[in-house]
């Protein structure tokens, strides 16, 4: 854990409401993530309970980062969540991101916002140095994500998983 005093605000882009996770948010969460699609490249089991989706949460509220639910604005629609965990510091500021998103919202560019979005608060407002991921070979939609944004990415494997990194 690097630092729990970070401020996490309600972000937002021109299509989307970026909340913080509550508990309130459990059945969205399982929507979410009880869908194999979803977590298909997760290292997560699909969602069979609320119980489950509350786990999921409570281990984001738990953790030194923080999770945000994706809210499209036009209809108040949930559509996904994204966030910084894996904070640490060495020679420099790193948290490692994560996302996933609705199927329905898939090749639309809402990823793509909300990430730009969630790096500018995590470059100005957090002061990482590094924004970093982990990604399965085989998910070629968020390997395009990633390269669209600007990561770079390690030549070699890192236990089975590409890893993306983009600096300040």
């Amino acid at each position: 854990m690097y630092n729990k005093n970070i401020m996490y605000p309600q972000l937002e882009t021109p299509r989307i409401q970026l909340k913080l996770l509550t508990l309130d948010h459990v059945e969205e969460v399982f929507s979410l993530f009880s869908d194999s699609e979803i977590t298909k490249f997760m290292d997560i089991e699909p969602c069979k309970t609320l119980e489950e989706a509350e786990e999921i949460i409570q281990f984001h509220i738990d953790d030194s980062g923080c999770r945000w639910g994706l809210f499209e604005k036009e209809s108040s629609q949930f559509i996904g969540t994204i966030g910084f965990h894996y904070l640490r510091k060495a020679d420099e500021f790193i948290a490692e991101v994560g996302f996933d998103l609705h199927k329905a919202y898939w090749g639309k560019g809402f990823m793509t916002e909300a990430m730009k979005e969630v790096m500018s608060f995590g470059f100005s407002s957090m002061g990482l140095d590094i924004i970093d991921a982990t990604v399965d070979p085989k998910n070629e939609r968020s390997i395009h994500l990633m390269k669209k944004l600007g990561f770079r990415v390690e030549p070699e494997l890192k236990d089975g998983l590409l890893y993306f990194y983009l600096k300040k």
